[in-house]
């Protein structure tokens, strides 16, 4: 499995996926589907718009990797898991064609996915990419839309060592005359989007370009909501939304940058046909977490002293982790942090504030890199304290240090916050 072994798991290219899909009777093509992709921001993206469809009365399926503490949250109808007895069944049925074929983990899981749509009669499916674009598992499918969330350096062994190396590798899920909606615009990579979409003649939005979207003046102290005003750059697209502000239960202030995507996505399924009132785009921003199950995005886990989670995890999701760091009241910082051997962990190192107190630790997987070597990095840095056999050790002993005004920030990696969750 790629979360334990790393690339070594990935099979890069569609043939099992299509394969499998046939086997099954083509069940990707018995749905409608958006398909979301991105380096950072991609699963938030995902679940927000399954709340709003699924707000909006259609029989919402959401696919996203991966799983925080169970499988079947990868898995889901209008938020609900897929049942373990559905989980069991599909294995067993298909267990002989697994065996001959010798799928990946995530090429029977995504399989597996399509099939339960399909059996549920869904209307439409949020469809998360799991790695890259292009040679991913989930790109069988012919979705009505394409959402890419943004571009920034992670997995470079398997996608390029370049910004338009890994954005050739997005773009790969820009289909022939499908809408595509571009979350960022960003200077580096737009022209390979621009040039993609001109290949495939595929209509391209760049949400950047369509919403100005900030955090709300009177935004209050509240822990679980975070208030926007919105804007549009082009008033001939105000008679899209009525709204002006939007609250969100997604608090971290990175969700800006894909509530544009969002809303753009949103306005290219209503010219598509697709029947979402303001109010289902309001109740269901306010309500994501609820609707979707969604976990580990600025999660907060207690109060006094305050613990927060987020699955940033590479250098652009620590960048954003630090931005919302530094919007938290606070009186001492501690960093609970852990992560895994196989990324570059120096271009994180350099960013993470000095003045905190570090608890270093690996989650039980085999890629984690171990806590004393992370600990003796991160000396190099200026970063200063003491390495745990265990997430959960690292965190009670941050507790233990941590007054009632504290911040206590728990992350580094989605295996680290799946400990805490």
């Amino acid at each position: 499995m790629f979360s334990r072994s790393g690339a070594a798991a990935i099979k890069a290219d569609l043939f099992n996926t299509q394969k499998f899909c046939t086997h099954l009777g083509n069940p990707h093509n018995k749905f409608k589907s958006v398909h979301v992709g991105g380096t950072n921001g991609k699963g938030s993206t995902s679940h927000m718009l399954a709340a709003i469809l699924q707000s909006a009365g259609y029989k919402t399926g959401l696919y996203t990797s991966p799983h925080l503490r169970d499988f079947r949250e990868r898995i889901r109808i209008n938020g609900k898991m897929i049942s373990e007895e559905a989980v069991v069944k599909f294995t067993e049925e298909n267990y002989q064609f697994i065996e001959e074929l010798e799928p990946s983990f995530f090429e029977v899981t995504v399989a597996m996915a399509f099939s339960h749509f399909a059996s549920g009669q869904i209307d439409i499916a949020l469809i998360e990419v799991g790695l890259g674009g292009r040679l991913d598992s989930t790109n069988v499918i012919r979705p009505d839309l394409s959402v890419i969330s943004n571009i920034g350096y992670d997995h470079m062994n398997i996608l390029g060592n370049t910004l338009p190396e890994i954005a050739a590798e997005k773009a790969g899920i820009i289909k022939y005359k499908i809408p595509v909606v571009i979350s960022q615009k960003q200077d580096e990579v737009a022209d390979i989007f621009i040039k993609k979409a001109a290949l495939e003649q595929s209509k391209l939005v760049f949400a950047s370009d369509e919403w100005k979207i900030s955090r709300s003046s009177d935004q209050s102290r509240s822990a679980d909501v975070l208030r926007v005003d919105i804007s549009r750059k082009d008033q001939a697209d105000s008679a899209f939304f009525s709204f002006n502000t939007l609250e969100l239960d997604l608090t971290g202030i990175y969700q800006l940058k894909n509530l544009a995507g969002v809303l753009s996505a949103v306005k290219q399924l209503r010219q598509s046909g697709y029947q979402i009132s303001d109010r289902n785009i309001q109740e269901a921003l306010r309500y994501v977490k609820s609707l979707t199950g969604l976990m580990g995005r600025w999660h907060t886990l207690q109060q006094a002293p305050l613990v927060i989670c987020d699955t940033g995890h590479n250098e652009d999701g620590i960048i954003e982790v630090l931005k919302n760091i530094e919007q938290t009241p606070f009186e001492n910082l501690h960093i609970v942090i852990g992560m895994l051997r196989d990324k570059d962990i120096s271009k994180i190192l350099k960013l993470l504030p000095k003045n905190a107190h570090y608890y270093f630790c690996h989650p039980d997987i085999p890629r984690a890199k171990p806590a004393a070597e992370f600990r003796n990095e991160a000396a190099t840095f200026g970063l200063k304290g003491e390495y745990y056999g265990s997430v959960r050790a690292a965190l009670n002993s941050a507790k233990e240090c941590a007054g009632k005004n504290d911040l206590i920030f728990v992350g580094g990696s989605t295996f680290v916050v799946a400990e805490v969750v």
